[in-house]
């Protein structure tokens, strides 16, 4: 019931790839995710999907030290719902762990775009804000949420994990309000985030949305 049958319109040519390439890469534009009709239902799900949180870590810099902890005894964030998942398809939240370099970003991108919806982003650190220590490099993305939408800041340099347990929690309540919307906004924004994203991506061998 909820197949979606793609118009001619909808799908993309990946001009540039070869004919072996392009079938590593989806051919249809990304679709926004549409709530439950019924209130009820919809405040269940987001319930759900709060409660079960699958979580993608990409270990950019120095966050990724403070992640490890969150799974061990002492702070066990399997109590509040969260697993760590190997692959984008299997996860839910995905989790910046600190400053995102040129190279990385177009990494960060592709693992983004295979995660199904609704999906979530939490920006771990202040790099990802304004490039923390690294605004000046010529090699670091500065403010990460002009390539790819961000549910949830946990600033600090670097956040113990205590306060990523608190940011977890407080995407819980996001989630459960119906607030955390970023994969929407991703879909509703595409073209300027990609545009934005190809301005520092300069080998970009991935599909090119040209239409």
């Amino acid at each position: 019931m909820f197949k979606k049958t793609l118009n001619t319109e909808d799908t993309l040519k990946n001009s540039g790839l070869t004919d072996e390439e392009q079938q590593l890469f989806s051919n249809a534009r990304p679709q926004a995710y549409e709530p439950y009709p019924i209130k009820a239902v919809e405040d269940f799900a987001n319930w759900a999907r709060a409660n079960s949180l699958w979580i993608l870590a990409f270990g950019t810099g120095c966050g990724a030290i403070e992640l490890r902890p969150l799974m061990t005894a002492r702070f066990d964030a399997n109590r509040f719902g969260v697993a760590g998942r190997p692959t984008p398809r299997q996860s839910s939240v995905f989790v910046i762990g600190g400053y995102a370099s040129v190279k990385t970003l177009k990494r960060i991108i592709r693992s983004y775009e295979q995660m199904q919806g609704p999906k979530f982003v939490i920006a771990l650190g202040i790099c990802p804000v304004n490039g923390g220590m690294y605004f000046d490099s010529y090699n670091t993305v500065n403010q990460f949420d002009q390539y790819l939408p961000v549910d949830l800041y946990i600033t600090g340099c670097m956040p113990r994990p205590e306060v990523l347990v608190a940011g977890i929690m407080e995407l819980q309540k996001k989630i459960k309000a119906g607030e955390c919307n970023g994969a929407n906004l991703y879909v509703e924004n595409f073209d300027w985030y990609k545009s934005n994203q190809k301005k520092v991506i300069k080998n970009w061998d991935m599909p090119d949305y040209n239409w």
